[in-house]
């Protein structure tokens, strides 16, 4: 499903124009960002939660050079589904 499906199926559901429902899902979308990018968790309750996780430095390899290099510490966004969630698609997987 692409965005352009969420924004037709949002539009059928609640009757609004579709130009409304794309710029309500951009904002969101941007909301969303700007707050992974400022550090802060976002969490919508039954659905799940987009989180902001640390990974360390470690060592990895060139094995074409046969080098090794260094990658730093940095932070990667992530999303953890709900209880609720995890539970519809695991009911739904036949």
């Amino acid at each position: 499903m692409t965005k352009a499906d969420i924004v037709n199926e949002v539009a059928k559901a609640t009757g609004m124009e579709k130009i409304m429902v794309q710029n309500v899902i951009e904002s969101f979308m941007e909301s969303v960002k700007d707050s992974l990018s400022k550090n802060e968790n976002v969490y919508l309750r039954g659905f799940g939660s987009f989180i902001v996780k640390e990974r360390a430095q470690k060592t990895a390899r060139n094995i074409s050079k046969n080098t090794t290099i260094v990658i730093p510490a940095h932070k990667i966004p992530s999303f953890k589904p709900a209880k609720v969630f995890m539970g519809k698609v695991k009911n739904n997987v036949k």
